[in-house]
């Protein structure tokens, strides 16, 4: 059986969301003095959303709701009464004067007075729900549960969300006759049976066309991985080379999109030998592998290849979010064996402990994972798309409806974007190697405790990775807070050094160097407050690239010939890159 967000049940939930903020429009529409109670009491709203999301572990206080509606009906009774003398203005409510919102950017929500108001009563209302749900009682993660339905709610039923109250649409509507509305409706049907919300012009782009285009060879495959030997860009190269572990959720290509922000063509421009690991993207006959054959097959099979490959007994190894905790945990095998491959250990975005796992944790809990348990260890797959919609609710006026906006009720078509290409295509996890991570590492955080997990037929303590460690971190990343990712410091002995760059999960990693963007901190003085470390840390501008390359080459040896082919004699080329793996399009 599969588990998947089928094309009909995601246009389900965006018909639901739609039909909210309709009904939200309604109301306000009606010009009532004071709408709120009248069409929904605020604390039957409130105990509705406790009901969805934790029926039993959260409450609100009635007199604190009570007395909370109190005081938002007397702020929507002035924005009303200033509305009725024509005194509706942009700052009219003074709570969000000086807090601009691309929302709401157009003039029209400025100057006609009606979508002034409907916008200023929007943003009180979302105020009000957003307070309402900051009363709720309980367990923490329940807590957390409701601000998180509160602020989803909020951000749906927002009058630019929909056609009849938002100006720029209706305008172009107008403008074109309704070709506007029919590019739309052809959008959303488009949508809706891709599965998800388009965010770029695909059709702008191709890998192995002008995405991941570093010049290379397949040298290793088997039913998990194909490795990739990038060829070299300098005469010499350093002896120790650089194995490169993506995450296994979406495709390797991140680190190898345009010639111009490609992190592999850095790599091998400074010198390095490079591996990639391009993970597969799962079919139904793989749906049983496990968390253990993605470190036998995929990372530490990678590791032994580029060793004989390179004719080095030693490498570096670089890990990219999951791919990152799946680096570790490697890491940790070979040091329970006794075996110590790796020079370095480089990760990027990564969560090792999982006390704190931002936003994500909504979606994660043992109630969730008991109903979906069994289906995912008989060998349910995944997919992509799932997760996809999962990662971008976090950041819905973003990833959500500022594409619904555009797509659907202005009828464009989004620009081309490579990150969000690459966003757009993900790929499938196999059900046991997926309840494996969420139950351990999610839910119970057990990586972090010595011995606590066996993997590979060795108890796995991460303390025992004893070699140096660069750990970057992302400060607005969504999915990996980079506090979490702080605590790596705690876990790994060896010298480790602590980068934090500015942006989020996929921006704040690739930004090449030349680009001369965003900035990032360092601080050689760890301390065990991430907030203290970042209060003393010195600010750099630009890219954190060249401060990595830097520190690798301490790690990566001599300097010798590069090598004037791919391969060995024992791992001759199979493809040139991207591989085959990387092209698969698995439904």
């Amino acid at each position: 059986m599969e588990t998947q967000t089928s094309a009909n049940n995601w246009a389900e939930l965006l018909s639901q969301w739609q039909a909210m903020g309709q009904q939200w429009t309604h109301w306000w529409s009606r010009g009532e003095a004071s709408p709120m109670p009248v069409a929904a009491p605020p604390l039957e709203i409130g105990n509705a959303a406790l009901a969805v999301l934790a029926p039993t572990a959260a409450w609100i206080d009635p007199a604190a709701a009570a007395e909370l509606t109190e005081r938002y009906n007397r702020r929507f009774e002035a924005l009303w009464q200033r509305a009725i003398a024509g005194k509706v203005s942009p700052t009219a409510d003074g709570a969000h004067a000086a807090v601009p919102d691309r929302r709401f950017g157009a003039k029209e929500w400025r100057e006609h007075p009606y979508f002034t108001w409907l916008r200023d009563a929007y943003l009180l209302y979302a105020d009000y729900v957003r307070e309402l749900a900051a009363l709720a009682q309980g367990d923490p993660e329940s807590r957390k549960r409701v601000r998180f339905l509160a602020r989803q709610y909020a951000d749906a039923i927002a009058p630019s969300n929909f056609l009849a109250t938002n100006p720029e649409a209706l305008k172009l509507a107008i403008e074109s006759g309704g070709a506007t509305i029919a590019r739309g409706l052809a959008n959303l049907i488009g949508d809706a049976q891709r599965g998800r919300i388009a965010m770029t012009d695909e059709s702008a782009f191709e890998v192995g066309g002008n995405l991941a285009l570093s010049p290379g060879s397949v040298v290793f495959r088997n039913e998990l991985i194909e490795l990739i030997q990038y060829a070299p860009a300098t005469a010499e190269v350093y002896k120790r080379p650089l194995l490169l572990v993506p995450p296994c959720i979406n495709k390797y290509y991140i680190l190898d999109l345009r010639p111009e922000n490609s992190f592999v063509r850095h790599v091998v421009g400074a010198g390095h030998t490079a591996f990639m690991i391009s993970w597969r993207n799962i079919p139904p006959e793989l749906g049983h592998l496990t968390w253990d054959d993605y470190l036998e097959q995929g990372v530490l099979q990678a590791i032994g290849v580029a060793r004989e490959i390179s004719r080095s007994r030693i490498i570096n190894a670089l890990g990219f979010c999951v791919g990152g905790t799946l680096l570790a945990c490697s890491l940790a095998v070979l040091a329970a064996r006794r075996e110590h491959p790796v020079a370095s250990a480089t990760f990027l975005t990564t969560m090792l402990d999982f006390a704190d796992p931002g936003e994500i944790g909504v979606y994660v809990s043992h109630e969730y994972l008991a109903a979906r348990e069994s289906a995912l260890l008989a060998g349910a797959r995944v997919h992509g798309s799932e997760l996809a919609n999962a990662f971008a609710s976090l950041r819905p006026n973003e990833l959500v409806w500022n594409y619904v906006v555009s797509n659907y009720l202005k009828g464009k078509t989004p620009p081309p974007f490579d990150l969000l290409y690459w966003n757009s295509d993900s790929a499938n996890l196999p059900g046991p190697m997926y309840a494996y991570y969420l139950r351990n590492m999610y839910l119970d955080n057990r990586l972090r405790e010595p011995r606590a997990l066996t993997m590979c037929g060795e108890p796995i303590d991460l303390s025992r990775i004893a070699m140096p460690s660069y750990v970057y971190a992302s400060r607005e990343d969504h999915i990996v807070p980079w506090r979490s990712a702080y605590r790596t410091i705690e876990l790994v002995r060896g010298d480790v050094s602590f980068v934090l760059g500015a942006s989020g999960h996929i921006a704040g990693v690739v930004n090449p160097p030349q680009k001369k963007r965003r900035n990032f901190w360092t601080n050689a003085l760890l301390t065990d407050d991430p907030d203290e470390w970042l209060a003393q840390a010195q600010s750099h501008p630009g890219s954190w690239w060249p401060d990595w390359t830097e520190w690798l080459v301490e790690h990566a040896g001599a300097r010798r010939p590069a090598p004037t082919r791919e391969g060995s004699a024992r791992h001759r080329p199979l493809a040139p890159a991207p591989g085959v793996y990387v092209l698969e399009k698995v439904a």
